[in-house]
């Protein structure tokens, strides 16, 4: 269940020679949280992005647990991006129309459970993001911090070995951010997922195993996290 990631001189060309992403190698362990930084516009997202198999590489190869994913079919994919990898987004994307317990059910349904068991589960994701007392509450009522830890418990729906955050803090204060970066530490530490997580913000450096740091679409340096003092 829990996943290595590998790309392997990924890149991404977008037309009239845009080279967002320039032949970057990395690799993630379990239970490591990853910080990708750098200037807007540097490929941080584009390459979070064919980790996550929602991109295709224009080359190179991106493995998850050994296995390449970069040349698989649609079909293939979407069953990775719904079982492997969960997702957590600057917005939350959250559903408005449903309140935080029916937005976690949301990937249960897919995955093709529903009924009580998919109630249960979706009241444990909750209860281990510390929200059970706002399980019936909409969005609308919700803080920015509490629908950002509704969308990790509905990343977590399918219990992936992978989670990519892009930039899951930026709209958040900076207590609630790093409320959402120690949980993601948590999961990392406590569960051996591996996480991914594109920032600008320096202050979570400190949640971090490493800092991977991404300037023209080039892995340009890699640095060892600050010591982590204070950090729950």
């Amino acid at each position: 269940m829990r996943a290595r990631v590998v790309t392997e001189q990924v890149t991404k060309n977008y037309g009239a020679g845009v080279r967002a992403v320039d032949s970057v190698d990395m690799t993630v362990e379990p239970g490591e949280v990853i910080l990708v930084m750098g200037p807007s516009g540097s490929g941080k997202s584009t390459l979070l992005s064919m980790i996550g198999c929602i991109l295709r590489p224009t080359s190179g190869r991106v493995l998850l647990n050994g296995r390449e994913v970069s040349s698989l079919g649609g079909r293939e994919l979407a069953g990775i991006r719904l079982r492997e990898v969960g997702f957590i987004f600057q917005d939350a994307c959250l559903f408005s129309s449903l309140n935080a317990r029916d937005n976690v059910l949301m990937p249960l349904e897919l995955l093709g459970i529903r009924g009580a068991r998919a109630r249960r589960r979706a009241e444990e994701l909750l209860a281990s993001v510390g929200l059970t007392p706002k399980a019936r509450e909409y969005p609308r009522d919700l803080s920015g911090g509490e629908k950002q830890r509704v969308a990790i418990a509905r990343a977590l729906a399918a219990d992936p070995g992978i989670l990519l955050a892009d930039e899951p803090t930026a709209a958040l204060d900076f207590v609630s951010g790093r409320n959402v970066f120690g949980h993601l530490r948590r999961l990392a530490a406590d569960e051996g997922r591996a996480v991914i997580a594109v920032t600008h913000d320096h202050r979570f450096e400190e949640f971090a195993s490493r800092i991977l740091w991404l300037e023209d679409g080039s892995l340009r340096a890699e640095s060892a996290a600050p010591a982590r003092g204070g950090v729950a």
